[in-house]
């Protein structure tokens, strides 16, 4: 099984875990567009890519996959997401399994608004948002809402420009500051973040590991502790119910008044699954499964309460002439390569 991680940036950690979980003969692909990407020398090879929105980028990308013999890619930025969704059927010609979620899922995961309407016509808990001050308005006014609130872009990731509320000036300030925010209720309760694996045949969930937040860091949780709760297992296999997710998702909940609420979604590997695989839930064996045509059958809860990961720093020690070479010096299509 090689499998190639698209963006692989800092994610150093998650490479290690995948070659540790692998079959002997698998490899790992790494590619980035910047050659100061530190994942990439932990990879079995790595090439050096344009940018996402490069008109050539797919190309290189199916290159790469016939040049190491990939069986699945995938990536560990949101904004790239879409970019594998849309190109699905390309890859699965080659028959390589795009560990992302279909088009409109993906879209509607990068889309918080369209995500809260979406979840709400399907009578799934979530955060109650407002898209503009005008519709916070309205429920501000009926007391629907009081402050504080918290405000976030529309799109995006890695918790960019969020941010708690505490005023009614402050949030006119905000909105009229950038008009690409939209509002949320500030959820008062436990904030949980939750790794799931949905199968790539059944499209089932079937595996999933929960945690509360200790610490979060831009970016996302880097102090957690494991937890498990039938109900909550049964909450994500609902919500997976109603979308076409494939491969593993990071889910972000709260906890309050004895009631789970969604607060978004995004299908990748999230930044605190090293938390997961160090507990014993191995995705990577799920997705070596799916790729020998074996579907995974429900493995919910098979893990300890709780387990407490904490991150720390590390670093890749590289000489200047040892880096890969930046591939835009050569033209945006130029691939470098080593390994």
């Amino acid at each position: 099984m090689n499998i190639l991680f698209c963006s692989v940036g800092r994610r150093g950690e998650l490479v290690k875990d995948f070659k540790k979980s692998m079959k002997a003969g698998s490899k790992v692909v790494a590619v980035d567009n910047s050659p100061y990407a530190p994942a990439l020398y932990l990879a079995d090879k790595h090439y050096l890519v344009p940018r996402i929105d490069d008109p050539g980028y797919i190309d290189i990308l199916l290159d790469i996959c016939r040049w190491e013999s990939v069986r699945a890619i995938t990536t560990f930025i949101d904004p790239e997401i879409e970019v594998l969704a849309r190109h699905r059927d390309r890859f699965a010609d080659l028959g390589i399994e795009v560990l992302a979620p279909y088009l409109y899922t993906a879209q509607l995961c990068f889309d918080k608004l369209e995500m809260f309407r979406y979840l709400k016509k399907h009578n799934l808990a979530t955060v109650k948002t407002w898209g503009t001050l005008r519709e916070f308005d309205e429920s501000f006014s009926t007391k629907d809402v009081d402050f504080p609130v918290f405000v976030k872009p529309r799109s995006g990731s890695g918790s960019v420009g969020a941010r708690k509320v505490d005023t009614y000036e402050e949030l006119v300030t905000a909105c009229h500051s950038d008009s690409t925010l939209i509002i949320q209720e500030f959820m008062k309760g436990i904030d949980l973040d939750v790794d799931v694996y949905i199968d790539t045949i059944s499209h089932k969930a079937v595996a999933a590991f929960a945690k509360k937040k200790i610490e979060t860091r831009i970016g996302g949780a880097s102090k957690t502790i494991s937890f498990r709760d039938s109900n909550l297992f049964a909450f994500i296999q609902k919500i997976v119910s109603v979308f076409e997710f494939n491969g593993p998702v990071d889910m972000d909940f709260f906890y309050m008044d004895g009631q789970y609420y969604l607060s978004e979604i995004n299908p990748r590997f999230g930044g605190a699954y090293l938390h997961a695989y160090g507990a014993g839930v191995d995705f990577i064996k799920l997705i070596e499964n799916n790729l020998n045509g074996i579907e995974n059958q429900p493995r919910f809860g098979e893990y300890e309460d709780g387990v407490v990961m904490m991150m720390y720093d590390s670093a890749i020690i590289k000489k200047s002439d040892e880096l890969a070479p930046d591939g835009r010096d050569f033209g945006s299509c130029t691939l470098g390569t080593s390994g």
